[in-house]
């Protein structure tokens, strides 16, 4: 198998103008799009060049300490985003997020790196910070979707929770089907992924350690084995956070809050 070809900033200038003939396109087709495609061609560069950098420092660091404090921020920035996707007047709806997405992120890593790669150092840069990386970010998405259809289905459904309060039904048991509906919502992309992966496209993560010169079938075990974490992240992340949302909404006499 050939060695991996490393690219330089000269390869990296020239496959920028894939983006140069897209704004190119667009000016061509009249869509508008060139600022859009000038500003996030601007950040992604700028984003991963940092984020390059970052991680070449933490690998080289090999701190245990360093490696929580990468996480950290990322799982702040990421807990930040979906709480702005989901609503910014429902109290506590940050630290929800931030916990449901540690507790997923933690409990998925910590088995993948005690039960299965078994590195030497249970913080060990290479396999903890891409393995959270993509749970977290995965995640995110699945906790995003599932608070924002939560928390619009509560607020236009008002009437008939309150019909079932009336009728004696607990708050839980009120809201139990609109949870489960927004868990169910949450994870569509997830099962659709998982249906189609390795029939339509390969992964992004396996085309990288192909391109990276890994073995295939090696690069299949790992796509395998990060599939089934995100399946289950995104999972428990959204059954914890409607579960904390949903108390969000009544008070301590189980009165609806309007």
């Amino acid at each position: 198998m050939q060695e991996p070809i490393e690219l330089d900033f000269v390869d990296l200038g020239i496959a920028l103008g894939l983006m140069a003939m897209a704004i190119g396109v667009s000016i061509w087709e009249k869509l508008g799009l060139e600022l859009n495609l000038a500003l996030v061609t601007g950040r992604t560069i700028l984003q991963l060049l940092v984020l390059g950098y970052i991680l070449d420092f933490i690998f080289a660091l090999n701190n245990g300490w360093a490696v929580l404090a990468i996480l950290a921020i990322m799982l702040t920035i990421t807990a930040i985003v979906a709480r702005n996707r989901i609503s910014q007047k429902i109290p506590y709806v940050l630290p929800l997020v931030w916990g449901a997405i540690f507790i997923s992120t933690a409990v998925t890593v910590l088995y993948t790196s005690f039960l299965i790669l078994q590195p030497n150092r249970w913080y060990e840069p290479q396999y903890v910070i891409p393995l959270a990386g993509i749970v977290i970010g995965n995640a995110m998405n699945a906790a995003a979707i599932a608070g924002e259809r939560l928390v619009s289905t509560i607020n236009s459904s008002h009437v008939e929770i309150e019909t079932y309060l009336s009728l004696g039904a607990t708050p839980e048991q009120a809201i139990a089907q609109y949870r489960k509906e927004s868990i169910r919502a949450a994870l569509i992309p997830t099962f659709n992924q998982m249906i189609l992966i390795g029939m339509v496209a390969i992964p992004g993560i396996t085309t990288g350690q192909l391109l990276a010169g890994v073995r295939p079938l090696d690069a299949i075990s790992y796509e395998i084995l990060i599939t089934f974490l995100v399946a289950f992240a995104n999972l428990l992340t959204t059954v914890l956070l409607t579960r904390g949302l949903c108390r969000q909404f009544f008070n301590s006499a189980a009165q609806l809050i309007r």
